[in-house]
């Protein structure tokens, strides 16, 4: 089974008794949050918030909150996946085991990206960041963040090229300290990071450092964001395997939207504009504190 959708994954989970609704309002700022570690603490089901105070969107959280339940996510793909990952690691497994890799290069070719020339869900109404669920995980946090988000950048040395561009999880602080509303977030990110090579590059040159940051979607989406691959790999091409289903995209004003996000929010990364962002409640269990990053 292929998830098209953030929503396609939730009804699944409901489906098979592993989410639970909450129909009562919620508020983001602390409730939210308190209730979800609750939750996970006890290994216990995906949430589906329906009704967020100050916003008219839902929210769901703990999809992974359990290995079984992210094994079950990706059921389907796991298996074939593994196996590129091998080969990719130690390309002579083909000819030790060429019966269990066979189909490893179709595997990969199958789940290259794919550009969308139709427009897509993703585009067909607008919204301010101020609409978005402005949730806040701990007391002493600077602002609202989204903390699961995909933050997309391209290497100005191959412009449009999205198999050496980055698909990464950085923290976007949506409010608070000396944000403009509606009209900048904080990026956190360190300079070694592949946003932070792209950064270092853009700032040599005299263009735009556009970015897209992508907001729910198929569940391998977020979960590429965060996986260490193999050189050569996109994070674009394992989300499209793991999902079992190409990434699809499509491009307006420059910016590269992801086809199946709930959400995108695209701008420019001010090359030499810092603000304070933070404080942030860790999940090492300590608030990182309030430092200069970009806008």
């Amino acid at each position: 089974m292929s998830y098209h959708s953030l929503r396609d994954a939730v009804n699944d989970l409901e489906r098979n008794g592993m989410l639970l609704r909450i129909r009562e309002e919620v508020d983001p700022d602390l409730e939210m949050a308190e209730i979800h570690r609750r939750v996970f603490d006890r290994q216990g089901p995906a949430i589906l918030f329906e009704r967020v105070k100050g916003s008219p969107f839902q929210a769901v959280s703990n999809i992974y909150g359990t290995f079984e339940r992210t094994a079950f996510l990706f059921r389907h793909t796991l298996d074939r996946v593994k196996r590129v990952i091998e080969l990719k690691k130690d390309p002579t497994a083909f000819l030790k085991k060429p019966g269990r890799y066979l189909g490893a290069p179709f595997t990969a070719i199958s789940a290259l990206p794919s550009r969308n020339w139709f427009g897509a869900p993703v585009t067909y109404g607008t919204t301010l960041i101020d609409q978005l669920p402005q949730i806040k995980g701990w007391p002493m946090d600077g602002g609202a963040f989204i903390t699961m988000p995909q933050v997309y950048t391209e290497d100005p040395d191959a412009p449009g090229n999205v198999m050496q561009s980055n698909l990464g999880m950085y923290r976007i602080q949506l409010s608070g300290n000396d944000y403009v509303p509606n009209e900048e977030v904080g990026m956190h990110y360190q300079l070694h990071r592949g946003i932070g090579v792209h950064h270092s590059k853009y700032n040599t040159l005299d263009r735009p450092f556009l970015c897209s940051i992508f907001v729910g979607g198929p569940p391998s989406h977020a979960f590429s964001a965060i996986m260490p691959l193999p050189e050569g790999l996109s994070e674009l091409t394992f989300a499209g395997m793991l999902a079992g289903r190409r990434f699809r995209y499509l491009r307006r004003d420059g910016h590269l939207l992801s086809a199946d996000a709930d959400f995108v929010i695209t701008g420019e990364i001010l090359k030499d504009m810092r603000k304070p962002e933070g404080p942030f409640g860790d999940h090492l269990g300590y608030y990182s504190l309030a430092h200069d990053f970009p806008v």
